[in-house]
């Protein structure tokens, strides 16, 4: 049964079931027009020996006058033998007067009023094959003398359309048989490269997606099949690693504050402590779960964004936001003794979430100072027809250019910052809010020299 619903099974018998409606449609047709064709020669053959030996006989006063004997004109007939012409000259009366030919003891009764010539079928006991007849009267000054009768056998006619049919069914027949088993064997010529795909497919399981389909490149659909089906296993691979690493990740970064809040814990309980020392492992353990509850909100944050933020968009002026970030990060700045400039035009006009927006521009505006030791951080924003600008550039430690394509990558940190404080999650989050906004994020970075992060909005 499995191979019977195979797709060259179903292509050889569809393509067999085409062919035999094809031929039969074409016997049919041929077999019909071939059939007209023999009868209409032979009532023609028949009419015109008819016509041509009444044109011979002599008619006086009504009577014909038989003075020779007839003989089967020359029409292509034979005279006598199986099948051939027969002619009957009869009397106005019905006597036969004259006749030639296999069947000339069978002449057909003939009507009196009849002075049309007519076609007749007429069945002889004796014979197999019915015979063909056309009577046709004779006239003198219009009133019947009497008649002529041409009769032929239509054996040869039906011999000829048998053989033609038996040809046709043959022929038919075997036609198909080939034309089956040639569909089978090209359909399996052209699927065996599916066949490929399937067995690569069930050797791919989400441990192992480094298995490729192995085609030429034809530049055929089942060609451009494979190449699709290679990128999405690309794609897939590439996913799968991404998830693991951020599984990976995000355990361990989970895995530190529970292993320090542990540890806290461990030596509180060793013995007495002091006031002071209750208070101060209480403050680290108030740390650790702060820490915790950032690391577990910032991922369901990025979770939720997979399937695209829900975004709570109002009409904003961007440039008072931003001016309002900057005042409440200025504390922190001034803190490391830096300094937070601002370079802003008057009205940037926006739709978007301001929520949302907040959160992407103090994660790059805290991540510039936590990085920056000495120097400035500075805060700018203009409009360039319908997009807005925003750049957030700092003098600090700066990114080595190798780490740049990574940065916006989940858990993802520079060995010189996996020191300080934070998830990595940031610039991620901030990739994502921007792409939700119909946006974009850039970074450009000098070691030692600065940091430059570039954001750009529809306006």
């Amino acid at each position: 049964m499995r191979r019977i619903k195979s797709l060259r099974t179903r292509f050889a018998i569809w393509t067999t079931g085409l062919l035999l409606f094809v031929l039969a449609a074409f016997g049919i047709y041929v077999y019909i027009n071939l059939s007209i064709s023999l009868h209409t020669a032979v009532d023609n053959s028949l009419s015109l020996s008819a016509a041509q030996t009444a044109a011979t006989l002599n008619v006086n006063n009504g009577q014909i006058l038989v003075s020779e004997p007839i003989t089967p004109n020359e029409s292509g007939f034979q005279a006598s033998g199986e099948g051939g012409l027969t002619l009957i000259v009869l009397s106005s009366d019905g006597t036969v007067l004259q006749a030639a030919g296999p069947y000339q003891k069978s002449p057909v009764p003939v009507g009196k009023s009849d002075t049309q010539g007519k076609f007749l079928q007429q069945f002889i006991p004796s014979e197999s094959d019915p015979l063909r007849v056309y009577v046709l009267p004779v006239l003198d000054n219009g009133k019947i003398a009497g008649w002529v009768e041409a009769m032929q056998s239509l054996g040869l006619v039906r011999d000829t359309l048998d053989r033609l049919l038996l040809a046709l069914l043959l022929g038919g027949g075997s036609l198909s048989i080939l034309a089956g088993f040639g569909g089978y064997f090209l359909a399996a010529r052209a699927l065996a490269p599916i066949d490929n795909i399937t067995r690569t497919a069930e050797n791919i399981s989400s441990d192992d997606l480094s298995a490729r389909l192995v085609l030429p490149d034809t530049e055929d659909e089942v060609s451009r099949l494979a190449a699709t089906l290679n990128k999405m296993l690309g794609r897939l691979e590439s996913g799968f690693k991404r998830e693991r690493q951020f599984t990976a990740d995000a355990s361990h970064e989970l895995r530190t504050p529970l292993a320090a809040m542990q540890t806290i814990l461990s030596v509180v309980r060793e013995g007495e402590r002091s006031t002071a020392e209750y208070r101060q492992a209480l403050d680290d353990l108030t740390d650790e779960t702060d820490r915790m509850r950032d690391l577990v909100e910032d991922l369901l944050g990025l979770a939720r964004g997979e399937g695209g933020l829900t975004l709570h968009s109002e009409p904003l002026d961007l440039s008072v936001l931003l001016s309002d970030v900057a005042d409440s990060l200025r504390p922190l700045a001034q803190a490391k003794g830096l300094v937070l400039t601002t370079n802003l035009v008057s009205r940037l006009p926006i739709i978007g979430d301001m929520d949302m927006l907040i959160r992407l521009f103090v994660n790059l505006l805290d991540n510039a100072i936590k990085y920056t030791e000495q120097g400035a951080v500075n805060l700018s924003a203009f409009q360039e027809g319908r997009q807005i600008h925003v750049a957030v550039s700092d003098t600090g430690l700066g990114i080595p250019s190798e780490h740049l394509p990574f940065i916006f990558e989940r858990f993802y940190r520079v060995e010189s910052a996996r020191s300080s404080a934070g998830t990595g999650l940031g610039l991620a989050i901030a990739r994502q809010i921007a792409e939700a906004h119909g946006g974009e994020i850039k970074v450009e970075s000098t070691p030692k020299t600065g940091t430059i992060f570039s954001v750009i909005l529809p306006s």
